[in-house]
């Protein structure tokens, strides 16, 4: 049983990006892929994939990672913020500029899963659910 499953996420595409694995299977959620659209966005991830094979009882999302062309890592550092026991919300003047902009910091909306980028375009504050760099 997992208390908090997007913590499960990160860390199993944080593992993969450290041992330089192509792709990480995760368990399927809606707001896991909505989590992996926001990353393919900013380009942290190459694609991501659902799949729903009849032999498995529960549907999974593949990640596949992205590296650079000399074999370095796109994401450097993956950080959960907002978690099941300690609620991370932020009004859109009080979401933090990851690494002064070059990161980026992931939040729940009530119009759904987006950057920060997005949230302060649409002058929206929301769960503050991870940041990446």
């Amino acid at each position: 049983m997992h208390t908090d499953p997007i913590a499960d996420m990160l860390t199993r595409i944080r593992n993969a990006n450290k041992a330089g694995f192509e792709k990480c299977d995760v368990q399927y959620s809606n707001m896991k892929l909505a989590l992996a659209k926001v990353l393919k966005e900013e380009g942290f991830i190459k694609e991501f994939k659902v799949f729903d094979e009849e032999s498995v009882t529960t549907k999974s999302l593949r990640v596949y990672l992205k590296y650079l062309p000399d074999g370095r890592r796109v994401i450097n550092e993956i950080k959960r913020q907002s978690k099941p026991g300690c609620r991370n919300f932020k009004g859109v003047r009080k979401l933090p500029k990851v690494l002064d902009g070059l990161g980026v910091g992931i939040v729940s909306t009530h119009k759904g899963v987006m950057s920060d980028r997005e949230c302060r375009k649409l002058r929206l504050g929301g769960e503050l659910l991870c940041t990446i760099w």
